[in-house]
């Protein structure tokens, strides 16, 4: 797989300097642990050695005004343990140890993860029928700030759309904050963020598919029972990666007897096969080129490369998607066999479509490249499209290159996401004092990719796909609610890939009247662009409205 895809998925970017409403208030707190503690080494009859981490909590209060409504808020910054897959029986951890004659290391905890997460409770909400959301990006590899403050938190960072956004970052009182309709959780995965791990093993713990899925279960269940939230509506909300996870979770929190009322899915990526990689290197392998045609074909119509047919975007995109799935995928079927003659005429369209010369795509094989398309597009003006944002520019750095190497929108707004969370999160939450914030970690080298889908038998050999997972779901809780959104201008994660991975979920048809999409004008990360981010959060809180009973 290439790399540059898994370091595109994980780009995200960063924050400003708070101006909050309201100032918060610092009710209580516990501190975190600098580092993991060392038990001493056990006796014969010892104690078990001390976990490494231990449950920390501050509380604060605050508000935000949405829709012209004062909505006031309790904050809870902290961090709940876990514990890493297949060692939370305790049968299993003492068989380990006798079966290696008592190793030392046997003594020593075995891996956990202490999982840092931002909570926001509305005040004078009963718990009991006020729905509850659980929110985190992807990567894998990704901590949460994006969602946090680029798009539902009470704080919002201010950066400048297409342009790169520069010092002195500003936050502001953020009027599309879910609070309005759900209580909010934004969780960062283990060894991102605020959160860390440790113990034997580690990585092997806690990197990985299924071991991720595992350790997100043991978070919701533990933070439910925490803060009494076992009857109120669920709902589950992934961004990137984290789509992958969130429909990992609706199976495997039904195995713990949590039923979600609804997944709400940003940017979705269930079916890895559908990314592309360098057809050199994975021959025969075309349907990742057939889905991510209409996302180079939008982009080519934003940056007016292309004869622009009468109608709007949406209608045009409508035709893309049926030459994609009809004669362009029959093309690449062929192969070898594919005549001249044919190649030429599908080369033409191709070039109609995507603004790319048709001599370009002759010698691409019609097949393009992950990164090439945004390298070629603006190639003349020495000019990189985004991959998260392919409405963002930027000076491309080797002309002759073959491939794009940087993300212009990443570039443009990272620092000022990061920035100001690291304001926000010290300043007003009054957490992470002396504690390095990881906005992003590199895991692909660790990353177990296999993955275990029901009735399997075994994690399979292959690039994860969790369609199976989330139909297994769907049947089981025939209530469970989906929502797909994505952006037109997302080449991470097409939106078009994302329609045909669902028209896939093997479900029965009634079962499909339970899913509904809904897509913006937009990239990857949709709510950088402010118009999309009122769409979605109106459609976000419609459907949490329309799927709990709440009002």
């Amino acid at each position: 797989m290439n790399a540059a895809i898994l370091a595109a998925l994980a780009a995200q970017a960063a924050t400003a300097q708070p101006v909050a409403e309201k100032p918060v208030k610092p009710e209580a707190a516990v501190s975190v642990p600098a580092s993991p503690s060392k038990a001493d080494k056990p006796k014969a009859d010892a104690e078990p050695a001390k976990p490494f981490f231990v449950p920390t909590e501050v509380r604060s209060t605050g508000s935000v005004t949405v829709g012209g409504r004062r909505i006031a808020y309790r904050a809870v910054a902290g961090t709940l343990v876990v514990h890493s897959k297949g060692w939370e029986d305790t049968d299993a951890i003492e068989a380990a140890a006798s079966s290696k004659g008592g190793d030392e290391d046997e003594d020593k905890p075995k891996a956990e993860a202490s999982m840092f997460y931002a909570a926001y409770f509305r005040e004078g909400a009963p718990a009991v029928d006020r729905p509850i959301t659980f929110l985190f990006n992807g990567g894998p590899g990704s901590s949460t700030v994006w969602l946090h403050m680029g798009a539902f938190g009470p704080q919002r960072v201010q950066t400048l759309d297409e342009r790169h956004t520069s010092a002195p970052y500003q936050l502001i009182n953020n009027d599309q904050s879910l609070l309005d309709a759900s209580d909010l959780v934004f969780i960062d995965a283990p060894g991102t963020g605020f959160s860390r791990i440790a113990g034997k093993d580690k990585e092997k713990g806690f990197y990985g598919v299924d071991q991720d899925i595992d350790a997100f279960t043991q978070f919701i269940t533990q933070f439910l029972s925490k803060y009494g939230r076992w009857s109120s509506p669920k709902y589950v909300f992934g961004e990137s990666y984290g789509t992958m996870r969130g429909a990992g979770l609706a199976l495997s929190l039904q195995d713990k007897d949590v039923d979600l009322s609804g997944l709400i899915l940003l940017s979705d990526i269930l079916n890895w096969d559908l990314m592309p990689d360098d057809p050199q290197l994975n021959p025969g392998v075309d349907l990742p080129y057939v889905v991510s045609l209409p996302t180079y074909a939008a982009t080519a119509w934003y940056h007016n490369r292309i004869a622009r047919p009468a109608g709007d975007l949406q209608s045009f995109l409508g035709q893309v998607e049926a030459f994609a799935t009809t004669d362009y995928a029959q093309a690449l079927m062929k192969g070898n066999e594919l005549t001249s003659a044919e190649r030429d005429r599908i080369a033409g369209q191709l070039s109609a479509y995507t603004g790319l010369p048709v001599a370009y795509l002759l010698k691409t094989n019609l097949r393009i490249e992950y990164g090439a398309f945004q390298k070629e597009l603006l190639s003349e003006q020495a000019t990189t499209v985004g991959t998260l944002d392919t409405r963002f520019l930027g000076a491309t750095i080797d002309p002759l290159s073959k491939v794009a190497s940087y993300d212009p929108q990443s570039a443009a707004i990272s620092a000022a996401y990061v920035a100001a969370y690291n304001g926000y999160v010290r300043d007003r939450l009054r957490y992470g004092e002396g504690i390095e914030f990881k906005s992003g970690i590199s895991v692909y080298e660790d990353w177990d990719y296999k993955h275990e889908p029901p009735g399997a038998g075994d994690p399979l050999i292959a690039l994860p796909n969790v369609l199976t997972d989330l139909a297994v779901a769907m049947k089981q809780n025939p209530d469970l609610k989906v929502m797909v959104n994505g952006g037109y201008y997302d080449v991470s994660t097409p939106y078009f890939a994302g329609k045909y991975e669902m028209r896939h979920l093997p479900v029965p048809a009634n079962l499909l009247n339970n899913i509904e999409y809904r897509y913006y004008e937009a990239g990857h990360m949709v709510y950088a662009h402010h118009p999309s981010l009122v769409a979605l959060h109106d459609n976000v809180a419609d459907f949490i409205r329309r799927t709990s009973g709440a009002h």
